[in-house]
């Protein structure tokens, strides 16, 4: 199964999900990544799901859940998927709701990228930074990427693209984290020209436990720096975690382990959940952890976490 949610988005709202790749299938493996390292890191673009099969479920799924919007969100890279063109023009031409993707960029470079996301109404790139040591520490992106083409290819796909483009910055304590790089970072994102920045932080689990946001002083050097390239009234940061369980249709353990898949979940969301179902949240508990589920606190919070995401070895902090 594909589909997952809704989910309340903190950019998009109600959004069901589509998870397009095979598990960590991703370009990158960030140190910040929610759903642990990466165990397939590829530039190869290739058929992962059946496209009809694909389409089937998800406008299936739209007309039982009601989202506000169609987020291609993957725990891995959703443009590694060969057939996403194809899966795009489908869901299209049988549903109302937006379709977004959350991409991290980098094949933007490809020309067959580019003309899969102009399909889309809502795409976001990420651009964490646009220096070349942060980047290959913080994204540790598959040797035969280039930042310098990344970069180009974002810039000249903002310029062909219509549609809504936003961006995300994830920073992280010590390495993307000073002001000549909010500087550079936000001198780029003007010839980008988003209609919103999002800065975001690690707020979830993530894939080095020694991973953290960076202090609020740093936030704001951000936010200011891209204010005032792109106007402050498109500059976001993303402070919180979302409010709210997940909407779930059917079977609440399944549901609940397709979620996992892509991000862990708030143990206060999983006792909302089962409040409004009526289900006890310590039976639940034992029934997720007899399917995988494990139990991380991060942040003074408790989270859901699939347990075959430790299974990697974690590294140590990147030397300055």
């Amino acid at each position: 199964m594909v589909v997952f949610g809704p989910v309340p988005s903190r950019r998009l709202g109600l959004s069901l999900g589509v998870n397009n790749v095979y598990d960590k299938h991703c370009t990158y493996s960030c140190v910040y990544c929610q759903v642990g390292r990466t165990t397939n890191l590829s530039v190869r673009r290739r058929e992962y799901y059946e496209p009809d099969a694909l389409v089937d479920e998800v406008v299936r799924a739209v007309r039982e859940r009601a989202p506000e919007v169609i987020t291609f969100v993957p725990n891995g890279e959703p443009t590694l998927d060969a057939n996403l063109g194809l899966e795009a023009r489908g869901i299209k031409e049988k549903v109302f709701q937006p379709l977004a993707i959350m991409s991290n960029g980098s094949l933007l470079w490809r020309e067959d990228v580019v003309g899969d996301l102009l399909l889309f109404d809502i795409v976001s790139v990420k651009v964490d930074t646009v220096w070349e040591k942060t980047w290959r520490r913080l994204n540790r992106p598959h040797p035969f990427l280039r930042l310098d083409d990344i970069l180009e290819g974002i810039i000249l796909f903002s310029r062909r693209y219509s549609g809504n483009l936003i961006s995300e910055h994830m920073l992280v304590e010590g390495l993307n984290s000073n002001r000549e790089e909010a500087k550079d970072l936000a001198s780029y994102m003007e010839e980008v020209s988003p209609r919103a920045a999002y800065i975001t932080l690690p707020l979830r689990p993530p894939a080095e436990a020694w991973v953290k946001p960076p202090s609020r002083g740093v936030v704001e050097v951000f936010k200011e720096a891209l204010s005032s390239s792109l106007g402050p009234d498109r500059v976001y940061v993303l402070g919180g975690l979302e409010r709210g369980p997940p909407k779930v249709e059917g079977d609440p353990v399944a549901e609940i382990l397709k979620i996992l898949e892509v991000h862990p979940l708030r143990m206060d969301q999983l006792e909302a959940l089962c409040s409004t179902m009526g289900l006890e949240p310590s039976s639940m508990l034992r029934e997720l952890r007899d399917r995988g589920v494990d139990v991380e606190v991060f942040l003074g919070r408790k989270f859901l976490v699939l347990r075959r995401r430790k299974f990697s070895p974690r590294s140590s902090r990147p030397s300055p």
